[in-house]
């Protein structure tokens, strides 16, 4: 694993890069330009749906937002692989977990796979419950964690334990153990440009789509 990314001046550098204020980026990302300001700072660690706003405001993807420009893209949409090796992930401290992500290079990926490491003790260190698009699955690989839901009373999960939930429901993790609890954290959301991507357009184009919805069931 590498040494953690100082987030803060990266960000800086991607809004730089795409020449816009703090105005605008908070304006598209729907956050106060007063975060995005302290956490260009590092004087505030952003949440897993922080980023996802950020990603929104920037106007890039979630890849593209954590590894910068340098990263290899990798976009075409047939045959497409990536292999991380446990020397190459980028540790991500948030403040109450220490992402690092998998598949880097991938860009308009179905999946979000990370490695995450959770280092908040209480759920008092959590401004917020976490929300993002899409579902989640995590499989606890060591360590206890309490899962906090907005709707579900807390949930203690063991290693070799797993959940799925849907991402829009508030959520946090606190570790129970006395080491920082390890855990598998597997984020999905389908949205057309994805699968206009991955399918050579051929799921992008309007009587495609037509057909798709028919032979979907009736929820």
């Amino acid at each position: 694993m590498e040494e953690g990314v100082v987030f803060g001046p990266h960000l800086r550098t991607l809004r730089q890069a795409a020449s816009m204020t703090l105005k605008q980026v908070a304006d598209r990302a729907g956050l106060a330009v007063s975060t995005i300001s302290k956490i260009e700072n590092d004087r505030m660690s952003p949440t897993y749906d922080v980023l996802l706003k950020l990603a929104r405001g920037l106007e890039v993807d979630l890849v593209t937002l954590m590894a910068g420009p340098a990263r290899a893209a990798s976009e075409g949409p047939a045959g497409r692989m990536d292999v991380t090796r446990a020397s190459e992930r980028r540790a991500y401290p948030t403040g109450t977990y220490v992402y690092e992500p998998f598949a880097m290079r991938l860009t308009n990926r179905l999946m979000d796979p990370t490695f995450v490491r959770v280092t908040a003790r209480s759920i008092d260190e959590f401004p917020d419950l976490v929300r993002h698009p899409g579902e989640e699955c995590v499989y606890i690989l060591s360590g206890s964690v309490e899962l906090h839901l907005e709707f579900y009373a807390p949930i203690r999960l063991e290693a070799g334990d797993s959940v799925y939930f849907d991402g829009r429901m508030g959520h946090a993790y606190i570790s129970l153990s006395a080491v920082d609890a390890e855990l598998l954290n597997i984020c999905a959301g389908f949205r057309e440009q994805d699968l206009h991507q991955l399918t050579n357009g051929a799921l992008g184009r309007p009587q495609v789509r037509k057909a798709v919805e028919r032979a979907e069931p009736d929820a």
